[in-house]
């Protein structure tokens, strides 16, 4: 019998403890076992996104028992299951089950056979006899040193703290390599980053499996709810659940983005976030191939400090033109950045498209951005940059010997700021704009967020404002900012008229 049925006959088994069919058989669901066969079909990587309230923790839990159990199909000599969620709390939750289904078919209260640790720091049951054991752990990458699994049973990825998020997948990766045939198995709701660990996983591991409504699905009808949620006809607590919270998401819009990232799994923030553009309005001005370069460009300049990137952005209000890059400096390299930003090799793959320029020491010269961004893109017609960075920006361009161009410079608050947000979001809404497809640009947009004063004026986030990321990296969006707003106001350049010789 192959190992994935074998495991199906194992789970089929146990006895379920709490939820709506509890004390009764484990009955293992069509999406289930189309899932249990796929990621045990192959000897590599696999994940799961799925609606929150489906049985997923059930179905971790009794995977995990299948290895300390030596009855259990995964059970093995000194094997190991790591059980990871976004804390040690929830980790209590899967550990819970797995003594649950341990318990009814072994007496685990035997301390020659048993050794179960259940404290406020440890959850590990381990079957003395083999060494094999489950161990339960939060997403913090300081406490995953010494593990050696053979399975990694990663919880809710999109909840774990996004600033340990890739530490803690490097720290188990790193751990896997201590025994032959070890994998990670990542099950949950789909991350609001494209460029999470688990967002990744789900694109190219080697077994995936995601049950999500679509973006043009209607929120409130039957057949959306049911697209994520394929236990919705078996469970009938998460059905009044859905219903329930689809009645508060109508009537109160607030609630709306945590019903379509939890229950429609449609991989967005769960709260609501002013963003500075749509992805949806973003994607549909990207394209393939650019406009001419015709007429004068605007460059935007948003400069950065030792931690900071520093960014430019072309704009030729002609054609609609938009081109970026940007800059950091070579101390720390771009992968202790990645890692300390949360963003894990996105960095990496910028610079590997030529939209990242590293150059050497702890400090972007600003001549150094002026002379790629003119070698790149020609002499402007005008540079525009932040009022507060002006004289570093004068240096800059004394020490570069750039031609003479003329310069504006905006405040960033909300007179200023607000104005060049609207400006750019009219431009970007009426297609005005014609981004390439850059990583950069994209990666930027989705970190902006705006914050609004109590007349509704939006401007650039900064800091942690609006729900913004403390170490989000929308230098870019910045810059492309002052770059399409200052070319609205000044408009296309107009055709000149051709005069007609009078025969």
């Amino acid at each position: 019998m192959a190992l994935a049925d074998q495991i199906i006959v194992y789970l089929s088994g146990l006895t379920l403890s709490g939820g709506d069919h509890d004390g009764r058989p484990f009955v293992v669901l069509p999406w289930e076992r189309r899932f249990i066969r796929g990621a045990f079909s192959v000897q590599d990587d696999a994940a799961l996104s799925v609606g929150r309230g489906n049985g997923k923790s059930a179905l971790v839990g009794g995977i995990a028992a299948a290895m300390a159990d030596p009855d259990g199909p995964l059970h093995g000599r000194r094997r190991e299951c790591v059980c990871v969620a976004s804390s040690f709390d929830q980790s209590r939750i899967i550990f819970e089950d797995v003594l649950a289904f341990l318990g009814e078919r072994h007496d685990l209260g035997s301390r020659k056979v048993w050794r179960v640790q259940d404290s406020a720091n440890r959850a590990t049951v381990e079957h003395r006899a083999s060494g094999a054991r489950v161990r339960c752990i939060g997403s913090d990458p300081g406490k995953a040193h010494g593990i050696r699994p053979s399975l990694v049973l990663a919880d809710e990825p999109a909840q774990w703290d996004r600033a340990k998020a890739e530490r803690m997948r490097a720290a188990l990766d790193t751990s896997m390599g201590k025994t032959p045939g070890s994998r990670i198995i990542g099950l949950g709701t789909r991350p609001a980053a494209p460029e999470h660990w688990f967002s990744r996983m789900l694109r190219n591991a080697a077994y995936r499996q995601v049950h999500a409504a679509r973006e043009e699905d209607p929120p409130f009808q039957l057949r959306t709810w049911r697209r994520a949620n394929p236990s919705f006809d078996h469970l009938p607590s998460l059905r009044a659940r859905i219903r329930k919270e689809a009645a508060k998401a109508r009537a109160d819009g607030n609630l709306l983005p945590g019903f379509k990232a939890l229950r429609l799994n449609l991989g967005m923030a769960d709260h609501e976030v002013a963003m500075l553009i749509g992805a949806d309005a973003w994607r549909r001005v990207e394209r393939d191939s650019l406009p001419d370069a015709d007429g004068p460009h605007v460059l935007g300049v948003d400069l950065g400090g030792s931690a900071a990137m520093s960014a430019a952005c072309a704009f030729w209000p002609a054609t609609g033109r938009l081109e970026a890059m940007a800059m950091f400096a070579a101390v720390p390299d771009l992968s202790k950045r990645g890692a300390a930003d949360g963003v894990g090799t996105l960095y990496h793959r910028i610079a590997a498209r030529g939209e990242l320029v590293v150059v050497p020491g702890r400090v972007v010269p600003v001549a150094e951005l002026l002379m790629e961004a003119r070698m790149r893109w020609g002499t402007p017609g005008v540079i525009v940059a932040d009022r507060y960075r002006e004289a570093e920006l004068r240096q800059g361009l004394a020490d570069s010997s750039f031609p003479l161009a003329s310069l504006s410079f905006r405040g960033q608050g909300f007179k200023d700021g607000g104005e060049d947000v609207r400006g750019f979001r009219r431009a970007v809404l009426a297609g005005r704009i014609v981004p390439g497809r850059s990583l950069l640009l994209r990666a930027a947009m989705a970190e902006a967020v705006t914050t609004a004063d109590p007349s509704a004026n939006e401007k650039l986030a900064k800091g942690s404002e609006g729900g913004r990321r403390a170490r989000a990296r929308d230098d870019a969006a910045a810059a492309a900012i002052l770059a399409v707003a200052e070319g609205e106001r000044r408009g296309a350049p107009k055709p000149r008229r051709r005069r007609w010789a009078v025969a």
